[in-house]
């Protein structure tokens, strides 16, 4: 890890920081002035960068802008005096990380500085994944079985149906199907079938002759000659029109086709992708789709995972999405709080990464501020309105930190969302202070009932990424530590019966509970 840097022309300043951080066990490297470290960022780079604003020769702000122009990513906390607003407005203009006043609490300039050390970590991580996997971003199970079927089918020509619900990603791995195969150096063709007016469809698959109808006034190629020796991707296959399924099943069975008012047969060599978001299976049922045509697409099948079942990778779809939209729009990257990316990852997004990608672009044009809060969010999102959301919790402690700050949650806590209507966590890791179904309070609701496994498994994929220690027997010790107080308030605090009722030994709950720290427990 590298060093944190700070800059102040006071020596008072960066003694107490230096100290500060050495008993952290945080390497750190000062500076009297801007110059200097502007001169050092030429040869090396910090972690996280501290620094007064007002200083003799170039201001901090000055220091920050050219942070900014080398290392977007790079984590700037700007020291200012409390009376001095514009500078602070000056400073999140600037892209600062956060700012700390003037005169500050040394414990709380650490726990701010370890807030930055965390984030830029992260943003390390994120930036390595990204070039590791610039096409399709997944780090979930069941695009780890997508990411496999890809690199088994990158030598074949063979006919692949793509499934999935809408906005998953489905012209993506067509791509990546398409750039991994033998016809790599050849056309990629896409054409959504559900785009294209039924009249104009054969024309744009097959082209048309000059004269072969009203306003065809010269010989178009369609888009199978398009792709020859490529790929032809067709997107909502299951929309195609009845009729033309029986010229698209003549040309998979015997690689020819004919132009609209052609009698000259055409040799397709084109590998066929298709793709939708229907049920093929139930549409041959109903008599909508050709069982043969369903059959000679159906050679492998690829089915893409929805968002739900891959919460895990909504935290770096958003940094991805957020990075790519500010470069667009030559904007700031803003940054997720914790508690805001915890919320994104429990929300049931039914359009997907499409969606995300989506709410990306809102977050950078319409949310206050570089750290997006939940309070910052849609508010469809946080009311609940046209999304599901299936639970929220407050993230561990960060792994830079010893231990939890004053008023942080352990991640079983139910808590409230912004707009939800929820009690407060009651603070001791349990899921009472809830309502439940019928509005009573100490019975988790339905949805969290529902969802904790999804939160679990979320919030130990997040500290695996961000490379915790005994990750098992932390998320452990508060599973347990919930447990047990949850019977004991059952019991009223007798222990002996919380035992029977949690189907454990009394010597154990004995145990468990001097291990835990409870209280509250007494002798039957």
């Amino acid at each position: 890890m590298k060093p944190i840097w700070i800059v102040d022309d006071d020596e008072s300043i960066r003694w107490v920081l230096e100290k500060a951080l050495a008993r952290e066990n945080l390497a750190t490297r000062s500076f009297s002035n801007a110059r200097e470290a502007m001169e050092a960022l030429k040869t090396s780079t910090p972690q996280v960068l501290v620094s007064d604003i007002r200083m003799p020769g170039e201001s901090g702000l000055v220091l920050l802008q050219a942070v900014k122009a080398q290392h977007p990513g790079l984590p700037v906390i700007i020291i200012t005096a409390f009376s001095d607003l514009d500078s602070a407005v000056a400073s999140f203009q600037g892209g600062a990380f956060e700012y700390l006043a003037k005169p500050f609490d040394v414990d709380k300039a650490v726990e701010l500085i370890r807030r930055a050390l965390e984030e830029s970590l992260r943003e390390a991580s994120v930036e390595q994944t990204l070039s590791e996997t610039p096409e399709i971003l997944g780090q979930a199970p069941a695009m780890q079985d997508v990411f496999r079927a890809i690199g088994r089918l990158s030598q074949s020509n063979v006919t692949v149906l793509i499934t999935g619900e809408s906005g998953t990603g489905k012209e993506l791995v067509a791509r990546a199907l398409h750039k991994h195969s033998p016809r790599a150096a050849q056309p990629f063709i896409a054409l959504n079938t559900a785009a294209i007016p039924k009249d104009l469809l054969e024309s744009e698959l097959f082209g048309h002759e000059r004269g072969a109808f009203t306003g065809a006034q010269a010989t178009r190629r369609g888009r199978f000659e398009q792709a020859e020796g490529g790929t032809l991707f067709l997107d909502e296959i299951g929309d195609m029109p009845f009729d033309l399924q029986t010229r698209l099943l003549r040309v998979l069975s015997d690689g020819h086709f004919y132009r609209v008012g052609g009698h000259q047969p055409l040799k397709a060599n084109v590998r066929v992708i298709a793709a939708t978001h229907q049920n093929l299976e139930q549409r041959v049922r109903d008599g909508l789709f050709r069982e043969d045509l369903y059959h000679r697409l159906n050679v492998i099948r690829l089915r893409l995972p929805s968002m739900r079942e891959r919460r895990e990778d909504i935290p770096i779809l958003t940094r991805f999405f957020l990075t790519q939209s500010a470069k667009q729009l030559g904007a700031e990257v803003k940054r997720m709080s914790d508690n805001a990316m915890v919320f994104l990852s429990g929300l049931d997004l039914p359009g997907n990464v499409r969606q995300l990608e989506n709410l990306c672009n809102w977050i950078t044009v319409m949310a206050p501020g570089q750290t997006v809060e939940v309070k910052d969010l849609p508010q469809d999102l946080t009311d609940g309105q046209g999304f599901t959301q299936v639970g929220y919790v407050s993230p561990l402690p960060s792994p830079v930190q010893h231990a939890p700050a004053a008023g942080m949650h352990t991640p079983l806590q139910a808590g409230a969302a912004a707009g939800n209507a929820a009690s407060p966590p009651a603070g001791d890791g349990s899921l009472s202070g809830t309502h439940g179904i019928n509005g009573h309070a100490g019975m988790p609701s339905i949805v969290e009932k529902s969802s904790w496994i999804a939160l679990l498994e979320t919030e130990a994929a997040q500290m695996l990424a961000a490379g915790r220690p005994e990750v098992m027997d932390a998320l452990g010790r508060i599973f347990e530590s919930t447990l047990i107080k949850t019977a004991l308030r059952h019991t009223h605090g007798r222990k002996n019966d919380a035992a029977v009722r949690l189907g454990i030994g009394r010597n154990t709950i004995t145990r468990k509970i001097q291990e835990l720290g409870i209280d509250g427990a007494k002798d039957d």
